[in-house]
Parts: structure tokens; sequence; C-alpha cells
């Protein structure tokens, strides 16, 4: 009868956490490492994250702010990605962090919002190789083991000259490390499929192994209950499996369960007290709990538990930080490409919430370490000391904390009722005639209103409301970015020159060609044709031979088949492509400037004049170029250091340049050689781009602040000297954020070279100037995106932008859509008339002499579209039905037949991608009350 074992955690229940709850601003991304990728303790979450530039760490606390928002943040540990990382048991700020430039590092680290140290409290060097493992002992304090390539190690932090013990060098690559709770014996697992026990203060052999696992796949291991080892890995058909050992006696395991074929690692997590276990894969959107026992079975499965995104990593909990009082008595943080998602194991009680569960929980190890480093290498056993989890046992300090964190969350969830009794009416369909009628009371209401009860709200005031619960809204918070079908792809594209300047997009495109920088001798540069998409020959492709490295290129926006080119030697070459392609690598260009004394930064076209071109050199001079002429027209001069960017205004009478010095400038070129304004711009001096929005009211830079963080900053263009009117951090990398402003929807796009994330955001002219919509992710890192004009986009796929992205082979074509209930109308909310941008509005000449244009404008709205907002209103029709259909007396599957149809009707389409969208184009009131009805 042993089947029928009672247990107490048999109907133990995940609970994913609601979206408010997760951890946002997050980047896991796909890292590769033998680590579980995600550690918290009490108080902080680090995780590894996606970024560019070497070992970053995104860094966040467990409880959110004051405001209810987490603070992300990021710290630059090591010179190559971190590899694995663990918080001590004894102190929940001090983290210990290992990777491939042969470093285990100990850091000190304060709250998120807190600047995070630069330099690390410790730092070994092992000089055993990369390292992949990091693990602080469960009893002893300042004692580690570290996982070398192939030799694990125990360390003494106070000893830094020399580990305490290395042990004997595994066969392979080492996959995982475990310390037996009470801290007696070390376990690994590796590639060469065996398993091994160490006892380290015996000796440096193992005291049992065997070759346990089956493939050489990524393995885990853990100690589980008692004596019992438990492994994680692969069989020897691929298929993913979870073992119990003996570690007395090693020869074969003692229990097995079977998880599915899937590639991706399975990491586990074990809590002795309740012998529960959570298995994630890599990869997978299944969390598996299972529950390890001592007696027969001793595997069996408790829980199967769905996520909304694969998992990148996960971590445990810490036991005292478990909300006992609701019977949670696991709970794991899951790790996604975007978020952190908590997810609690209850077991479902009586009077759970208001008794404490004693049989749940155990005494558990407290936050004491039983001896040092030294005690334990001379032999100490001494154990950790329990604590209770009851909190009428706990320290004052502790259960204090608590009740005012449950007192603050209860507070906020009372005002958020409050407000949402506050925006109900007696006329939303889910209210039953009962509670319509009844007046509705606020007990924590301050109107001071005698009566108690609170006035109907305007609907001005319920719109208000809405948008300070929901947030600044925007029609293209859910912008979806798409790569297209293959058959319109660039490949097989060789010998592309990644190295080009920060100043340099890195490659240009228009409606006819793609020009691209080589990494072959002499500057070379290839054009490929837009109309001619697949794989080019293997053999090489005709180019410009430009003589020199390209420091900067751009299409003439008036003559599709004229490049300019900037190169090392301070000339700028203008070559012009033949009709029909590229057919000859062509070594002579149509014109040459030259009066630069340095090395050129960047240039760029006029947007309204022909002929006109800008640059920006080392000399800290910027040029005006009439290239009917070829001469140069005007010199500006007042910048001190390196000019990052330059950007031509909407109507073509300012150019704005952001330079090293610190300095954002706006000069008026056919008045002054020297600024009208400048101001302070960003803090960083790592590079920055600028462009103008809103109309020309205003300036956004790209650039980064004093910590090296990303971000994006709006300057008002007729106050720069007052600064920055808004900004916003973006993340944490090393190569600058490109810019592109689309004038006709406000929204900006922006991606760095190497970055495997778009980020997209729509600016408006008030606070909070910055409304983030979604990102667009890459499976890979790409090396830029190039735009195209607005007739390339695909009006009747409500299409707003459509971007060329390069990577190390290719070129793609990326389409950028928002996504509408109502496709057969033309959104002309989305579309308002765009520029002609292709046609200039007049010669360089005359813009020189004073004249002034702007170009015409045309609709994108097709001859058979029409417009959303002339679209027939549906109005719904009410039917009656004859006395007699009321009367008559209906079978139980009719009721039930009815009650469907209507619950269906309710409710609406919802494959429906966005249903709100069928709420444009109608009247603010009425938007109102469907809002407060939903």
């Amino acid at each position: 009868m042993n089947r029928f074992r009672a247990s107490k955690f048999k109907n133990t229940t995940p609970h994913v956490a609601k979206k408010d709850e997760w951890i946002s601003n997050v980047r896991g991304g796909s890292i590769s490492c033998q680590g579980n990728h995600i550690k918290t303790s009490s108080k902080l979450v680090v995780f590894s994250t996606e970024q560019a530039g070497g070992g970053m760490l995104g860094l966040s606390s467990v409880k959110p702010g004051p405001d209810g928002q987490w603070t992300v943040s990021h710290i630059s540990c090591h010179s190559e990605l971190v590899s694995d990382m663990d918080f001590s048991p004894f102190d929940e700020s001090l983290l210990a962090t290992c990777s491939g430039d042969e470093t285990v590092k100990l850091w000190r680290l304060r709250d998120p919002e807190s600047a995070q140290p630069s330099e690390a409290e410790l730092t070994l060097h092992p000089g055993h190789g990369k390292l992949e493992l990091v693990l602080f002992h469960p009893t002893s304090s300042g004692l580690l083991a570290v996982g070398a390539t192939n030799s694990p190690l125990v360390w003494d932090t106070s000893r830094q000259d020399a580990p305490l013990a290395v042990l004997e060098q595994h066969s392979d690559q080492l996959q995982s490390l475990s310390w037996k709770p009470d801290g007696s014996l070390l376990a690994s697992s590796c590639k060469d499929k065996m398993l091994r026990v160490f006892d380290p203060r015996a000796q440096l052999t193992p005291i049992q192994s065997t070759k346990g696992l089956q493939n050489s796949k990524d393995s885990r291991i853990l100690w589980a209950k008692d004596d019992l080892l438990l492994t994680t890995g692969f069989d020897m058909m691929r298929g993913r499996e979870v073992r119990l050992w003996d570690s007395r006696k090693l020869s074969s395991s003692v229990s097995s369960a079977s998880l599915g074929t899937a590639n991706g690692t399975v990491i586990p997590l074990f809590d002795d007290d309740t012998g529960l276990l959570i298995l994630a894969g890599m990869g997978d959107t299944v969390v598996d709990c299972f529950e390890v026992s001592t007696s027969e079975p001793l595997l069996t499965q408790v829980s199967h538990c769905l996520t909304d995104a694969p998992t990148r990593g996960v971590c445990a909990v810490p036991k005292l930080d478990l909300d006992v009082m609701s019977c949670e008595v696991v709970r794991v943080l899951q790790l996604t490409d975007s978020h952190i998602v908590p997810i609690s194991y209850q077991v479902p009680r009586k009077n759970s919430g208001h008794e404490f569960h004693a049989d749940l929980y155990p005494d558990t190890v407290g936050a004491t370490p039983a001896m040092s480093a030294g005690e334990w290498w001379q032999g100490g056993n001494k154990q950790m000391e329990k604590v209770s989890l009851n909190p009428d046992k706990r320290p004052k300090s502790q259960t204090t904390n608590q009740t005012a964190a449950k007192k603050e969350v209860a507070s906020s969830k009372s005002k958020d009722q409050d407000m949402a009794r506050g925006c109900s009416t007696s006329s939303s369909p889910l209210s039953t005639p009962s509670s319509s009628a009844a007046p509705t009371r606020s007990p924590s209401s301050t109107s001071g209103l005698s009566s108690g009860f609170l006035p109907s709200p305007s609907p001005s005031q319920s719109a208000k409301t809405i948008q300070s619960l929901l947030g600044p809204s925007t029609k293209f918070r859910h912008i979806q970015g798409t790569v297209m079908h293959r058959d319109t792809h660039i490949t097989n594209i060789r010998g592309l020159n990644l190295t080009t300047p920060g100043e340099c997009d890195g490659f240009c495109a228009n409606s006819k060609h793609v020009a691209v920088p080589l990494a072959t001798s002499g500057g070379q540069i290839g054009v490929f044709e837009r109309s001619k998409p697949g794989r080019q020959p293997d053999t090489n492709v005709p180019t410009f031979q430009n003589s020199v490295n390209v420091a900067d290129l751009c299409w003439d926006p008036f003559d599709p088949h004229r490049l300019a080119v900037a190169g090392d030697d301070a000339k700028i070459r203008l070559w012009q492509v033949p009709e029909g392609g590229l057919v000859e690598t062509l070594t002579e260009p149509d014109l040459i400037l030259q009066g630069h004394t340095e090395k050129i930064y960047s240039i760029k076209f006029h947007p309204l004049a022909s002929g006109l071109l800008v640059s920006s050199s080392y000399d800290l001079t910027v040029r005006l170029w009439n290239l009917d002429s070829g001469d140069q027209v005007k010199l500006l001069t007042g910048h001190e250091d390196q000019v990052f960017a330059m950007a031509w205004s909407p109507d073509g009478k300012l150019l704005a340049t952001v330079c090293k010095d610190g300095k954002v400038r706006i000069y008026e070129p056919r008045k002054s050689a020297t600024p009208v304004q400048e101001g302070p711009g960003p803090g960083g001096h790592r590079g920055a781009r600028i462009v103008w929005v809103c109309e020309g009211k205003y300036l956004l830079v790209s650039g980064f602040n004093v910590q090296s963080e990303r971000g994006l900053y709006l300057f008002s263009a007729d106050s720069l000297s007052s600064g920055a009117v808004g900004n916003i951090n973006v993340d944490v990398s090393p190569s600058i954020l490109i810019p592109f402003y689309d004038p006709d929807t406000s929204v900006v796009i922006l991606t760095g070279k190497g970055d495997t994330r778009v980020h997209i955001y729509e600016i408006v002219p008030e606070s909070p100037y910055f409304v983030e919509c979604s990102s667009f992710n890459t499976p890979e890192p790409h090396k830029g995106l190039a735009f195209l004009a607005k007739t390339e986009c695909n009006v009747q796929d409500v299409e707003i932008a459509v971007a060329l992205m390069l990577t190390k082979t290719t070129v793609e074509p990326v389409s950028f859509k928002v996504p509408r209930v109502k496709k057969e109308f033309f959104q002309d909310d989305v579309y308002p008339d765009t520029t002609i941008c292709w046609e200039p509005a007049l010669t360089a000449a005359a813009w020189l002499s004073g004249s002034n244009g702007e170009h015409k404008k045309m609709s994108l709205k097709p001859k058979d579209m029409i417009p959303v907002s002339e679209a027939p209103k549906e109005v719904p029709v009410k039917k009656y039905m004859p006395s007699s259909y009321y009367l008559e007396e209906k079978t139980d599957e009719q009721k039930k037949d009815e009650l469907l149809s209507a619950m269906v009707a309710k409710l609406g389409n919802l494959d429906d991608p966005l249903p709100q969208e069928a709420f444009e184009g109608v009247d603010e009131d009425e938007w109102v009350c469907r809002q407060l009805e939903c």
C-alpha cells in the first residue's frame, strides 16, 4: 500500500503572478552558460542579460519601490560573459560571480536605485582557465566551490593566494556542482557522463563515482533528501530525464522519470523542507513540480504549470521570504526574454491567510553561518541553527517589516478598489439589477461627503481616471515588427566590413540600391539592387573602389543613383550607379570634394535643396558643399571636441549638432558661422545621435549618461540652454542607439550595431514625452537598420515603416505594422498626407540666396479604399421576441443553449488580435462608456 502514501503536498498548486507583479525592463536573451542565469536573495535579484560589451548582469530589487514599479539597473562585472553567480546564504547583498576571463569576483551590491560599485570587493585568480561555476558553501562563511573547465576548486576567500583544494581533474567539461546541505560533501556532473562525489577535506579524488549519465549533453546535479542525489540530463534517445541516486552506492539509479523530448537543459530546484522538486527546461513554456520521498514511490509528479513565455533561467526565493500565511511552500522566479515572472506554489488549506499551518513548515535553516571557512577546513561539522517560520516566533524586525509591507499592499489595493467603485456605473452590463440599485459606499473615502456616498463621475472625470490607471495612451503601443519572407532577402553577401566608425550607420539604402562597405582593401563598397533579391554569386561582386577606408556614406535623396562617401583621407567622393546596376568595379568617382584637413566624421544631404551636402571632421569644423559647383560654400565653427552627429531641421533652415564637449548646438548656416543656440547635452561622452521631432519644435538626442546607460533626451529647439525637458534610460550597451523618426506618426525606432532588440517609442510634446511601444527582437545580432520612403509601406496591412536590416551575410526587409481590426478601411488616423521627400523643393543656389521652400504632400489612400473615419457605424438592432416565446415552457437543454449563445454574443469574437480597436471612430463619451463597461 506504499503507492497510496499520504502526502501533504500532493495538491500543491502553482500560481503565476499577475502581469503587474512581473519585473519588466529585462533582457534575458538566449545566453549559453552552465549557470542558472538568475539568482535571488531576500533583497535583490541578479540575472544574465543579453547586452553587448562583455560581462553584464541585470539587477533588480525583489519588491517594488514606493511607486509600485521595479527599478532595473545593470552592472559591468567582467570583461567576458558572466558564466555563473551566487548570493551568499548569510549576506543578502554579497554576490559571487565567475567568468570566462578566469576570475572570481565578490561584489557588495546596493539597492538598484543607487549607483552600483565599479570595483569588486575581492578578485580571485584561480589560474585554471575559464571558470564556469561558482557556489557558496551552505554552512561556512567565506567558502566557495569554483568550477573551472575541468577541475572543481574549493576556495577560502580570506586566503587569496591559492585555493584550499584542487580536486581531481575531470576528463571533459565540468557541467554542474552541488554541496550537500550539511556541507560535508561536494558532487559534480561532467560531460564525460561521470557522476563524482568528493570529500574535499579527506582526499582530492572522488570517494564515489560512476558513469551514470547516458548522454554527454548538459546535465545538472543536486543533493536531495538525506543521501539522495538528483540529476537531470538526457537519455540515449536524447529525451530529457530526471534520476535519483544513492550517494553511498552510485552503481545505479534508484528512481527515474521521463520529461519528454526537447533540446533545452533542465534546471532543477529542490526544497529540502518539503521535498518539492521544480524542473524548468531552457526554452520551454512548462514548469513541472515533483515530490521526492525516501519511501516508495520516490518520485511523484505534483503539478504541470504553463507559462506565458519561454524560460531563460529560474531560481528559488529564500525560504524565509515566503508568505506562510497563504500556505506558500515554494516560490520561484522565471527569467524570460523581457520579464522576471514569480510563480508561487501553495497548498490549498482552509483558513489560509488567517492561520499558520505548522505541519507544512518545519523549522528551516537560518541566515547565520555555523562556522568559518578555516574551522570547516580543520574538520568542523557544525550545522546551521534552525529557525521557525511561524510569524509569531520570528524576530520582530522581520515580522514588523512583513506586516508593514502587507499593510502597504492592502492599502494600495483598497485605494484601487475604491477608485474602481468610483468609476462603476449602474449601466454596467455585468451588474445585476439588485447591485445597480444599491448606492455605492466608499469606506476609505476622503471626499468629505457626510452621506458617505460617491457621486457618479462625469464622462471627462471617468476618462481621466481610466487614463491614470492605464498610463499614457498611444495607438502604436502594440506595433509589431516582422522580418519579411525570405524571397525578399539579399543573401550570401561576403566580406562585410563590421567595424565601421560609430558615427556611421554601417550601410545605407534607398528605393533602388543598397550600399554596404566591404572589409577588402581599398575601402570597397558593394552595391546591390533591391529589384534583384536572392543569393549573391560566390565570385567577387562589382564595387566602388573608394581607395581609402569608408568613414560614412549616404544616398542622395533626390538622385537614387548618386552615393556620397566620406573617407579617412578627409575627402568626399561622389559615385554614380549606372542604369541597370553596377556591372563592373568603378575606380574613379564623378566628383571629389576636398577642404577638410583631417578625417571626416559624418555627412548629410540637405532635406529640401538639391545638391547641398554638409560634413563634419576631426578638424572641428562643419562644412557645407554645393555639389553643382563642387565648392565649399559655408564653414561653421564653435565645436570644442568631436562632432558626434548632425541633423537638418524639417524646413531646412537650421542645422543641429551634438558634440563630445557635452553641448547641443543649433546653427543657421546662411546667417552665421557660429551657433545661434547651445545648451548642455547628455552627460556621457561615448557617442550620440540627433534628430528633429514634433514638427521641428524639439530635438531628440540618443546618447549615454555618466553611468554609461543608453538613454533618450528631448530638448526644446527654442531654449537649448534650459537643458533636456525630458529623458528616459533605455538599457546598457556600448553601441550608440541610431534613431529613425517618422514625422507622420511621431514614432521613433532605435537600435544599435550588434543589438538584437529594436526599441520603439512615440514622442509626444508634453509629459511624459516618451511613450514606450512594443519592441522588436531579432534572432541574432544585426548590424543596423536603413529605413525606406513611406511609399514603400503597404497601407492595406497598416504598415507604418519598412526597413532593411543588415546581418553578417544578408539584407532582410523588416515590416513595422499597427494591428487593426477594420483593415478593409484606410486608416486615415495613422496615415496623414506624407511629404514627397524624393523631389527637391528648390535648388542649392536658390537656398543659398535665401529662398525657402517646403515639400509637396500626397495622400497614401488607395482609390478603392474608404477612410475609417467615414466608415458607416454599425448600429445594433434589438430584437424583440413575441410574448408567446417567453410563455412557452423550455427544456433544460434549450435553456443551456440560450445561455451559451448569450455569453458568446456578449464576449464577441475573441480571435480578433486587438478588440479595442473596434472603438475607434466613436464619440468620446461613447468611448468612455464602453471602457467603463469593460
